[in-house]
């Protein structure tokens, strides 16, 4: 996968033109940009040392590095200026990385009993929105060595072509790609990016880019401005031959906290990041999000009504699931709610928490260019003991596919106050990420609703229906009149009517409600199914705003 210039033009739309709505903007605006771009950055840490001449380099000295620049003042970034600066969209479309010049492209001497590199490195262009240079370096023994871009390793296209200065030295790129051998032995799959801000997405075998994560989240949808920390600067380990992994760095900085990053990326049918941040925080923080993932959900199931289009679903993620650290779970499926909207749950050191695309069915969505059956789950496995605090659901009005409306993130436990220091590790895996088949627990297999009452009579007011299928786990072999019934929590409102049975010639279970609340009641619902005294399903979670 490639992003070229029919790549960058889909990207626009999707990600890039959202980039230009400030920070202090994002919440007011009900919009969250989809891939967003920070306006807030710095200077690029290491700049001041790069050179010709190889520099030492390990985690632990880039750690020291940042935990340094937290004690002093954050200083914005000089933004770039001549040729790149005046790239506008259309000609930025125009602009691609050669496939060429790679680095570490495999060599014609390349033997088998002397492999080369499964890894090859793109760079991403700057100009548009992508004004502040992000400085890149190869690290070897222990040694790192500035990536020096040229316009010489970029393929402009049309009258570009004709413009641009050859052979000029660029003062950094906007970010990176890696590359390697996915899904065919004979084909160079992109299987990671980091652009804009700190954020960056995977793919796993038969993947197509979804939703994003981040490095850190900071005051997302509270009462002050948002900082999107940006990565500033990476340093990527050159991989041995035949190595299955890359070790890339990155220096982290906003006005509020530096950081330093490790990921080691493992692709395969699930690609796997180990991440390590430590942080360093310059100034009193209202809200920290660790592991933060941005996805999109436009409609399904839960509310086609309000969307006049051909296509049964739009969305990159269909919810949040949560695996307790008794192993429990919990599934909470995606909303596009009438109003900005924030789920707490409260948690002790989750196994872990994600945004996934259960739906995998092209016929769900009949979309025969953006094939969102195809779109990655991504779950976040915390490291060690994470202690108390919550994951997060933010859910965010959009009436556009664009538009990244979905937030989930850890808040831990405790005030973060200047001075303070962090230290977070996780796994992410990316990929399809099939449901569990576990014989104690039955999951949700699909949420619809509609309006509330009985087929063929007028609809009562304030009255709305919810349908939840659960099947799999215990459920599967037992009859219809098994002694099974679901429990069932409603905050908000009330229950009007309720029924709970199997769907003949099928191993669904349904339950369906109909709720009842006051016009522009926020209504949180809590089920799952018990029998023969244990718990049998996944804990399912909704929540309705009645606009």
């Amino acid at each position: 996968m490639s992003y070229g210039p029919a790549a960058v033009s889909r990207l626009s739309r999707r990600a890039l033109i959202l980039s230009a709505v400030s920070a202090s903007a994002v919440v007011s605006a009900g919009l969250l940009p989809r891939g967003a771009f920070a306006q807030e950055a710095t200077a690029p840490a290491g700049a001041q040392a790069a050179s010709a001449a190889p520099q030492q380099f390990s985690f632990d000295m880039l750690t020291l590095s940042m935990q340094d620049k937290a004690k002093g003042a954050y200083v914005a970034p000089e933004k770039i200026s001549g040729f790149f600066a005046g790239l506008k969209y259309d000609d930025y479309r125009l602009v691609s990385y050669n496939p060429e010049r790679a680095r570490w492209r495999a060599d014609k001497a390349a033997t088998a009993e002397a492999p080369v590199s499964q890894f090859q490195l793109h760079a991403f262009p700057m100009g548009w929105l992508f004004a502040e240079p992000v400085q890149m370096y190869e690290v070897k023994d222990g040694l790192a060595t500035e990536m020096a871009f040229t316009t010489d390793d970029f393929r402009f296209l049309n009258e570009l072509a004709a413009k641009v200065p050859p052979g000029e030295k660029m003062p950094g790129v906007a970010g990176f790609r890696l590359h390697y051998p996915l899904n065919r032995l004979d084909v160079m799959d992109e299987v990671v990016a980091f652009l804009g801000a700190s954020y960056f997405r995977a793919l796993g075998q038969g993947s197509g880019y979804g939703l994003s994560a981040r490095g850190l989240a900071i005051n997302t949808a509270t009462d002050q401005a948002e900082e999107f920390p940006r990565f500033s600067a990476f340093w990527v380990e050159k991989p041995v031959p035949g190595a299955r992994d890359v070790v890339v760095y990155a220096a982290l900085e906003s006005p509020s906290v530096t950081g330093a990053y490790r990921f080691v990326i493992r692709p395969g049918e699930e690609t796997v990041m180990d991440v390590t941040a430590r942080l360093f925080f310059r100034a009193d923080v209202k809200q920290l999000g660790i592991a933060p993932l941005t996805s999109m959900y436009l409609f399904s199931e839960r509310n086609r009504h309000a969307f006049d289009d051909y296509r049964p679903q739009v969305h990159d993620s269909d919810g949040l699931r949560i695996t307790r650290t008794d192993g429990d779970v919990l599934w909470r499926p995606l909303n596009n709610p009438p109003r900005l909207a924030g789920s707490h749950f409260m948690e002790q050191s989750p196994r872990a928490f994600g945004l996934h695309q259960r739906d995998r069915e092209f016929a769900h969505y009949q979309d025969s260019e953006a094939h969102y059956e195809r779109r990655p789950s991504l779950e976040v496995e915390p490291v060690g003991d994470w202690g108390k605090g919550d994951v997060r659901l933010v859910e965010i009005p959009s009436d556009l596919e664009v538009n990244d409306n979905i937030v989930a993130f850890w808040v831990p436990e405790g005030a973060i106050k200047a001075g303070d220091t962090r230290e977070f590790s996780y796994r992410l895996r990316w990929g399809s990420l099939p449901v569990e088949d576990r014989d104690d627990l039955a999951h949700v297999l699909e949420t619809r609703s509609g309006v509330g009452g009985v087929s063929g009579v007028e609809s009562a007011e304030n009255v709305r229906k919810f349908v939840v299928d659960f099947t799999g786990g215990p459920l599967d072999p037992l009859p219809a009149d098994a002694a099974v019934e679901p429990e069932i929590v409603v905050h908000g409102g009330e229950i009007a009517a309720q029924s709970f049975s199997r769907v003949w010639g099928s191993d669904i279970w349904r339950l369906v409600l109909d709720v009842k609340a006051e016009s522009g009641a926020t209504v949180e619902m809590v089920a799952h199914v018990a029998g023969f005294g244990r718990k049998l399903s996944e804990t399912w979670l909704y929540q309705w705003i009645n606009a």
